[in-house]
């Protein structure tokens, strides 16, 4: 019984610093803006967190909003889930991964986009990258926090359609 419950011990123990092992190389890789990390990161959420998130995106209460969006060199139209806040005049998003992911470089290319925010809809134009830290007044404490954590340099700015 002794050999089976130190057996037991020693799994879990394996297990616990294979997760601590996990969640470090996702921090430093994610302040270090790792390509790598990066990469499995964003495949992860495109797989797996994405197609949850858009299940409630965009509706009242949903911590995620829709940005619709137009492929750069497809044409096809996407739908993909963000986290904007609201601004004076449109939106800003927070950058995580800098402006490599395709649904920025996809809103750059067109000048334009549509976000589904708290169900309603919202004709945005004139996407500018922007440091964080110039916008970090519309984010919250904790957002705040975070995007330091993780060394979240840039942010999308977006405006509404018409607004000066």
């Amino acid at each position: 019984m002794q050999r089976v419950t130190r057996r037991v011990g020693a799994l879990i123990a394996l297990l616990l610093l294979a997760v601590a092992a996990i969640g470090t190389i996702f921090v430093v890789g994610m302040r270090r803006k790792s390509p790598v990390v990066q990469r499995v990161v964003r495949r992860m959420n495109k797989a797996f967190w994405n197609p949850r998130s858009m299940e409630t995106a965009g509706t009242p209460g949903s911590y995620a909003s829709v940005v619709h969006h137009v492929g750069r060199r497809s044409g096809t139209a996407y739908e993909t889930p963000v986290v904007p806040v609201r601004t004076d005049d449109g939106f800003v998003i927070a950058l995580p991964y800098g402006t490599s992911a395709d649904w920025v470089q996809n809103v750059l290319a067109a000048g334009r986009a549509t976000i589904t925010y708290e169900g309603e809809s919202y004709e945005v134009d004139r996407p500018e990258v922007v440091p964080t830290d110039g916008v970090d007044v519309y984010f919250g404490d904790s957002e705040r926090t975070t995007h330091r954590a993780f060394r979240v340099d840039e942010s999308l700015l977006l405006h509404e359609r018409g607004a000066a």
